[in-house]
């Protein structure tokens, strides 16, 4: 059993994660703005939090294995919270990432196709920047977990596949589950994998 912190605990991502984390045991501080808005489930702590408060975050994420953020990047700060897990003092990082930096073709990534919908380049602009920052991490063990194309509500079959830095696709198109990445997400957490690199997953 672990004891992991998750920032934005109540959002799509998020709440799949949290119960996933608590139908497997884990001990979890489920952080987010509005903590009423988090399930209540067995072995979580819902605390409010706020991702523009450096110190306040930090004195959340202390004394816990791993810290998880399931957060907009467009709605928060890279710096504020890699410097926030910093100061805590835990060394697991992991991130919910985005498909935009994933590439279709070596070179070429998803976010700089003519089709990549405009109402999402802003968020996907961040997600990739946010990787970029985290490869010049050193005292950090970092995981930024990217979905498919497609990240959607959905079932939980446990039935996907992983891969590195390219965009998973099946003849259904590119897609993953909350639910299913939620496994990937806490199976990366039990079964370390992928120590300060980026991984997908999809079907």
């Amino acid at each position: 059993m672990a004891k992991v912190a998750l920032i934005g605990a109540s959002g799509n991502a998020g709440a799949r994660i949290l119960k996933e984390l608590a139908d497997r045991g884990h001990e979890v501080t489920a952080i987010a703005r509005h903590p009423e808005r988090i399930a209540a489930l067995p072995r979580v702590t819902p605390v409010a939090g706020d991702v523009f408060d450096q110190n306040g975050l930090a004195a959340l994420l202390g004394g816990h294995d791993a810290v998880v953020s399931s957060v907009h990047f467009s709605a928060s700060d890279p710096e504020m919270l890699i410097a926030a897990v910093r100061a805590s003092g835990v060394k697991r990082y992991l991130v919910v990432g985005g498909a935009g930096s994933l590439e279709i073709a070596p070179g070429q990534r998803l976010i700089d196709q003519p089709s990549f919908p405009a109402e999402y380049k802003a968020e996907a602009t961040k997600g990739a920047e946010f990787l970029d920052r985290l490869k010049t991490v050193e005292d950090l063990d970092w995981t930024f977990l990217s979905p498919s194309a497609m990240f959607v509500p959905g079932e939980r079959t446990g039935r996907f596949r992983l891969g590195r830095d390219t965009l998973l696709a099946n003849e259904n198109g590119s897609s993953i589950s909350f639910e299913d990445y939620a496994i990937a997400l806490v199976d990366e957490i039990e079964t370390p994998a992928h120590s300060r690199q980026r991984f997908t997953v999809g079907y």
